[in-house]
């Protein structure tokens, strides 16, 4: 590797010149080095065209250079000119029976790595027509062979597409730059011993040969000098697919293809943005639904399909193994941790509802529903007008409500709050072991951040004006001053707040149309029977509940679709300096964004709504108009669950609708006349060009979708415990249909290595802390269970049933002539009764909250800080006794480090002994003796 240590990360290395042991490829270079006027030159010249859209450089020399290169080493360029010719009509014959659906160039021998699309743009046409050219001989000089299918040969008539092919020495040599890990023996470290229940789960299990598709190995970094110490059975397929569009795709990223105003310009991506290539993508092996007719075809996305992405096998385990070795690490890394997590969600929804099903016996045995639904009780107890012009109403209509909130708002409340803290601690430290088994298992032990992350971004460049030296290459690198990178933070700061006050705009106008809702639905009081008929099913609170969800829920739908919009742009504004840093801010802009969205109208009912209303003849008013909200005498925990339902519910069936039904769509309407075409004309690059782009930030909105359901399992799940049976349903859908997705509808992605979630891992342990003190404050302030407590043990008169007398103690009494003067016409009701701990008409604190409110405050804030405290303490006791990383891939480490460098010793150290046996000279003999000595001796260290 010290070969390439002295060059610059972003210059690309040129093979060796014509005598060495890559010399065609030199010969491909000067072939494609002439002007582009010749008949062997890779471009196309209007004025030497036979044929309208035909361009003879490309379609058939690039394809046939490498061919001919062991016939034109030295010769003139009239031979080699003859030799194109012959080739090149073996070529169009060979064409003619080679199958279209194919991941191999023409001759049925050479792998097509990537493919690059393009199409005939009359705007700046020669300006990108001479960046192609430069781009492609550039590539050519890497070592790259091309091949390139005329657009006349193409289903639209209009797409050229450019096949890439990386040859053995072109891999080899950038699989050592990029420090890529290969097989160096079989891994003889005997496997952990199985499980004796193992046999229960045989039915959740795949085929072993699918699980793990390729043998264990020891491995190292690849060195082009020591081939020999790999195993290398074919170069061919020694290195995966995946691995070899990883390679190319790092080639593309870091290609020339112009120079304009002295700036060196570089990068696929900047080509894709100016429109001078269409798309750019390595293939998948075959057709989803059948396998390829190609013998070599290794038909891995056939398998995948069949085994992972289709509905029918929810039930089974992942093969994560082939999802890596297909798609990359940081693709596979996503599906571990969604597995994992949607397995974790399985005990928490266990419990979960088993906590309903205890709401659910208890609904018709508690006292204080059975006080509320008692005719002689609840009949005969008048509660106050909800609004102006409203009328009394008699506290049993909320009967089924009440009972419906006792399916929540029970003494499986407080367990399951407690018993959440310290599920998502377990979710969080369990999963680091996960992880790090994956990075064993995966070669990503002694991983360093990918380096196309931490390459400066192409926008980057283009939009930096000034140049400074960087203090380790010495060579001059762009820069943004201080000044203005202050200055788009705070226009990026500016904007965010902006949308997040927008927000909170959009919340208070759904308050308001809670408010004047309310007061709508409260008129229907008027007549009792229709009060008794409509609460059966909706109090006034629920009515008005459910609507506004349903509105809230439309607007949150809105806002998300133009806000990530403005995030990326606000991004982009800030011009972050590498891939990684982008992904990190945006990151931290939408899910700032989406917490606010999503969560801010859970807060307001789970923490605002009822609890500033005020007393009859002064309640408090938003604006001075609308009456603040009342909760149901049954707790304002069913309306926070309602609103909880509707917007979980909405978002994930919103969700799996968007990923899935609408690239079907489009997928459906691009192939639509291509779909019927034969087999052998349909080509496999065009079939995936026809498919949608997963794009850049494809999986960051997988990550943004799970880490908010995260959110809403985890922050109000005291008030909703069935929301991770929500949450597991979904996610044993999602998997399928991110698998269906992957499989079906996009594009194969670039293969990237990836050995964690990366910053999601810091979100979901903020959220996690945050759910601690949000689901504390339910508990006490939102739900009932403090008040209920302190009455049981502390003013209740009944010790054989000490919740006897509950509801009448909590209700306050009003006296009717300070509510409204038109109410005194009714003289048969003098008082009233609301929802408060405040002291009675007549009293000479009347009105003003007594002592009984304040004790129940008072335990209400020791609640809290004794369940925080309890929870925090578990959680840190249980984040410090589970290790991050299992004892067992700690020792299998090491014992793979211990034989790696035994292996790599014993290597140099035959070398050695081989110049000593073939050395004549004494002194050097000597030396090499010594060093010998020092390598056995490191050997038996190790």
């Amino acid at each position: 590797m010290d070969q390439f240590n002295g060059k610059n990360a972003e210059t690309l290395i040129e093979m060796s010149p014509a005598g060495d042991e890559t010399g065609d490829i030199a010969v491909i270079t000067g072939i494609a080095g002439e002007s582009p006027g010749e008949d062997n030159g890779p471009y196309y010249d209007p004025s030497n065209s036979s044929r309208e859209g035909e361009i003879p450089g490309n379609s058939e020399v690039l394809s046939t250079t490498t061919e001919t290169a062991s016939l034109i080493h030295g010769p003139t360029k009239v031979m080699q000119r003859k030799h194109l010719l012959f080739v090149n009509r073996r070529f169009r014959i060979d064409k003619q029976i080679h199958s279209k659906d194919s991941v191999f160039f023409c001759d049925g021998v050479r792998r097509i790595d990537f493919i690059l699309s393009y199409v005939d743009d009359p705007k700046d046409a020669e300006k990108k027509m001479e960046r192609r050219k430069e781009f492609e001989m550039n590539l050519m000089k890497t070592g790259l062979e091309l091949e390139t299918e005329n657009k006349d040969d193409s289903e639209d008539g209009k797409t050229y597409f450019t096949k890439i092919h990386a040859p053995w020495d072109v891999l080899a040599t950038y699989a050592e730059v990029m420090h890529i890990k290969v097989p160096i023996k079989e891994n003889d470290i005997p496997q952990a011993r199985e499980n004796p229940f193992d046999w229960l789960l045989k039915p959740f299990r795949l085929n072993p040969a699918i699980i793990n598709p390729e043998p264990d190995y020891f491995t190292a970094p690849f060195s082009k000098q020591r081939q020999e110490l790999f195993l290398i059975n074919d170069q061919e397929t020694f290195f995966s697919p995946s691995t070899r569009n990883r390679i190319v795709y790092y080639i593309l990223s870091r290609c020339k293809y112009a120079t304009e105003d002295g700036k060196r310009k570089f990068g696929i991506k900047r080509l894709l943005n100016n429109g001078t290539y269409t798309a750019a993508f390595p293939l998948h092996d075959c057709r989803y639904w059948k396998k390829s007719h190609d013998p070599k075809s290794e038909n891995e996305r056939y398998t995948l399909y069949k085994e992972w992405a289709r509905f029918g096998r929810f039930y089974k385990e992942q093969p994560l193994h082939l999802i890596r070795k297909y798609y990359g690490e940081k693709i596979g890394i996503y599906f571990a941790w969604l597995g994992f997590y949607t397995e974790m969600l399985g005990i928490a929804g266990a419990v979960g509802f088993i906590c309903f099903l205890y709401g659910c016996i208890t609904k018709d045995g508690n006292i204080w529903s059975e006080e509320i639904c008692d005719a002689e009780l609840g009949g005969k107890i008048i509660m106050c007008p909800l609004c102006y012009d409203c009328d009394f109403w008699r506290l049993n209509t909320t009967c089924e409500s009440t009972k419906n909130s006792h399916l929540f708002d029970n003494a499986a409340t407080l367990f399951f709050a407690v018993f959440m803290g310290i599920w998502v601690t377990l979710f969080l430290e369990l999963w680091k072991r996960r992880q790090a088994k994956l990075e064993y298992e995966w070669d990503l032990v002694d991983f360093e951040e990918e380096q196309q992350q931490l390459q400066i971004r192409p926008e980057y460049e283009a939009k930096c004006k000034h140049y400074k030296k960087n203090p380790v290459t010495q060579e001059p690198e762009p820069y943004i001053p201080i000044s203005d990178q202050a200055l788009r933070s705070c226009v990026s700061g500016a904007t965010v707040l902006f949308w997040i006050f927008l927000i909170l705009i959009c919340i208070i106008a759904v308050i308001v149309y809670r408010l004047s809702m309310y007061a709508t639905f409260a008129k229907i009081t008027v007549n009792m029977e229709k009060v008794r008929y409509i609460g059966t099913f909706f109090t006034p609170q629920m009515a008005t509940s459910v609507t506004a969800s349903v509105l809230n829920f439309i607007i949150i739908m809105i806002l998300n679709y133009f806000y990530e919009r403005v995030a990326i742009w606000i991004t982009d504004l800030e011009i972050p300096r590498t891939h990684l840093e982008y992904e990190n801010r945006l990151t931290m802009k939408m899910f700032l964004f989406q917490f606010v969205n999503y969560y801010s109208s859970c807060f307001y009912v789970a923490f605002f709504k009822g609890k500033f209303i005020g007393h009859p003849g002064d309640y408090n008013r938003l604006f001075g108009i609308w009456r603040n909200e009342e909760c149901d005498p049954g707790g304002c925990l069913i309306e926070l669950t309602t609103q909880l339902t509707i917007i979980m519910a909405g978002k994930q069936i919103w969700g799996n609708i968007q990923e899935s039904f609408l690239p079907w769509v489009k997928n459906w309407w691009v192939s639509r006349n291509a779909r019927h075409h034969p087999e052998r004309l349909y080509s496999r690059w065009e079939q995936d060009h026809d498919l949608q782009d997963m794009g850049q930030l494809g999986l960051f909105y997988e990550y943004l979708e799970m880490v908010i359901q995260f959110g809403f399992v985890t922050l109000f799940v005291a008030s909703f415990p069935l929301a991770p049976v929500l949450a597991l349903l979904n996610n044993i859908i999602e998997i399928r249909v991110d698998a269906w997705k992957f499989i079906t509808q996009f594009k194969r992605p670039m293969a990237a290595k990836a050995h964690s979630i990366g910053i999601w891992h810091q979100i979901l342990n903020g959220v996690a802390v945050f759910s601690v003190v949000t689901n504390a404050f339910i508990v006490a302030f939102t739900s009932d269970m403090i008040p209920r407590l302190v009455y049981m043990y502390a003013y209740s008169e009944n010790p054989r049933l000490p919740m006897q007398g509950y509801i009448n103690n909590s209700l306050s009494i009003a006296s009717v002539s300070k509510i409204h003067p038109n109410l005194e016409r009714n003289s048969e009701i003098l008082t009233c009764r609301y929802k408060d701990y405040r002291y009675p008409a007549g009293h000479p604190s009347e009105y003003k909250h007594n002592m009984q409110f304040w004790h129940i405050l008072a335990a209400k804030m020791a609640f809290i800080i004794i369940l925080e405290h309890v929870v925090f303490l578990v959680k840190f006791a249980i984040a410090a006794l589970i290790p991050d990383v299992p004892s067992e891939v700690k020792a299998r480490i090491k014992r793979e480090k211990y034989l790696t460098q035994k292996i790599l010793h014993e290597y140099e150290l035959n070398k050695l002994r081989e110049t000593l046996a073939g050395s004549g000279n004494c002194a050097g003999n000597k030396e090499v003796s010594v060093q010998a000595e020092k390598v056995e001796l490191l050997s038996e260290q190790l």
